[in-house]
């Protein structure tokens, strides 16, 4: 019969350190996602009422815009939180220190022998 190892297993881990839903993270990446394409949508639109009311090298502004977020909306979609280098951290209780009654040589030695 093997022996098990219980060390994994009989420390406490914090709830909030533990990681997202796969799901959760699914949806605000999608979130962060939509509104960068919502940006570049209306960047091109501003491109297009510029371009038509021959606003000049203004129109560069936002056509830049709208050329440059949809690779950056990918970048930031793709990317994940970084977990701690251990994922989980066990907890540690901070109790207060117990009390302990002074010893009897401490409570001598601040008395003057001397007459």
């Amino acid at each position: 019969m093997r022996g098990r190892r219980s060390t994994g297993r009989d420390q406490a881990y914090l709830v909030t350190e533990a990681p997202q839903a796969r799901s959760a993270e699914i949806n605000q990446r999608q979130r962060r996602y939509l509104l960068m394409m919502g940006i570049r949508v209306v960047c091109f639109i501003v491109t297009v009422v510029l371009f038509v009311n021959h606003a000049g090298w203004l129109t560069v502004i936002p056509a830049f815009g709208a050329i440059a977020l949809p690779y950056f909306a990918v970048v930031v979609a793709n990317s994940r939180q970084q977990a701690g280098a251990s994922g989980f951290r066990p907890y540690e209780p901070s109790l207060p220190v117990r009390y302990q009654q002074p010893s009897d040589d401490s409570s001598d030695a601040g008395k003057d022998d001397s007459p």
